[in-house]
């Protein structure tokens, strides 16, 4: 079965102490879906806020520091994007180094034979057939560097898979209402509409 899912890398972490955060684990990596804990939404706030350089203390003046990023810097970006699984096989293909979730729109691009950039170290090779497309990226274990994991996509499977990608971003927006509301009240409805229009959330997708 093929998984799509949107996850942020949550190396930035560390040390963060603005508001409760969950544990990471040793992959760093933070599926975003409806299902997500109180303390993964807080996790996901503290990617964002530390990948921008965003002040998260006191959090009584998050739409001071909010508005001036948007202002002085430009929209917000996140490190991660959709990372594709085979669970039968047990291979999985992540967004690698500078692949940001700002970009996860982009898969759309293979509809239309078009390449995904999906970072680099390890980079990704796609390979566009009439019915599938390839993708291969050399496994992150040091321990074996000639591994490559390989996932074919059939291209009548994708717009459903993006579909659910996309619900699931849905469901953590509402989520993270749902934490705004009680961690920063004064700045949820800032916080909800910036990660809405930054990330591309609620929008429709074009599988044209």
């Amino acid at each position: 079965m093929l998984v799509l899912d949107p996850v942020l890398k949550t190396r930035t972490t560390a040390g963060f102490a603005a508001w409760p955060v969950a544990e990471v684990g040793d992959d760093e990596i933070l599926v975003l879906s409806g299902r997500m804990t109180p303390l993964e939404v807080g996790t996901a706030m503290a990617v964002i806020f530390r990948y921008n350089d965003i002040p998260a203390a006191p959090v009584a003046d998050l739409p001071e520091p909010l508005d001036r990023h948007l202002a002085e810097i430009g929209p917000l970006v996140a490190p991660g994007g959709l990372r594709l699984r085979d669970t039968a096989a047990g291979t999985e293909i992540t967004p690698a180094c500078c692949c940001g979730l700002e970009s996860w729109r982009e898969w759309g691009g293979l509809l239309r034979g078009e390449p995904v950039w999906l970072g680099h170290d390890p980079g990704t090779e796609m390979v566009h057939t009439p019915l599938r497309i390839r993708l291969t990226q050399q496994a992150a274990d040091a321990r074996r560097p000639t591994r490559r994991n390989k996932i074919e996509i059939p291209r009548d499977d994708l717009p459903d898979l993006l579909a659910s990608a996309h619900l699931s971003l849905r469901e953590f927006l509402r989520l993270v209402r749902r934490w705004a509301d009680r961690t920063v009240p004064h700045a949820a409805d800032r916080l909800v509409a910036v990660l809405d229009d930054c990330f591309e959330i609620t929008g429709p997708l074009d599988l044209g």
